[in-house]
């Protein structure tokens, strides 16, 4: 779900920094974005900021996409799978089992690998798979930015 003709991805990838982020900044920053992603555990701070921390994740999701009128949110949970919302649909992919070397850089690998595939056009589950698959293997090297294997480069395209 691309937006539309002369609209722009304005993408938010939370990375919240102990000491460097407040309420008000978060607030503005989601309502300039129209892609919000998140991780599990950013998920529950914000939460918890926001004041609805009793529900569960894919509650909070719906609650975050409503509210800040998101064209897609992502939600990363590590081992636990990931999850796109759009507007009335969900896409969850299961994580692959993998040897874990370094998971720095799979979150990035796994929001770059996701709007270059629907850059591509690509749709959102494909994109969302791809996008599992790099990340996965991200964490199966040391290093947040290894050479990824050519059949990642051509599925994306």
């Amino acid at each position: 779900m691309m937006p539309r003709t002369g609209q722009e991805l304005k993408i938010f990838d939370i990375n919240l920094r102990q000491g460097f982020y407040t309420k008000e900044i978060l607030c503005q920053s989601m309502q300039k974005c129209n892609i919000l992603k998140i991780n599990d555990e950013e998920l529950v701070a914000i939460s918890r900021m926001f004041g609805y921390p009793g529900i569960d994740l894919q509650d909070k999701c719906w609650i975050l996409l409503g509210k800040y009128n998101l064209k897609m949110l992502i939600l990363t949970c590590g081992i636990n799978g990931s999850y796109v919302f759009t507007p009335g649909h969900i896409s969850f992919v299961e994580t692959p089992k993998v040897v874990v070397a370094d998971t720095v850089g799979a979150g990035d690998s796994f929001t770059a690998t996701f709007i270059a595939a629907l850059l591509r056009g690509k749709n959102v589950r494909q994109a969302h798979e791809l996008a599992v698959q790099v990340s996965a293997y991200v964490c199966t090297q040391n290093g947040a930015m290894p050479l990824l294997p050519e059949t990642f480069l051509s599925e994306s395209v």
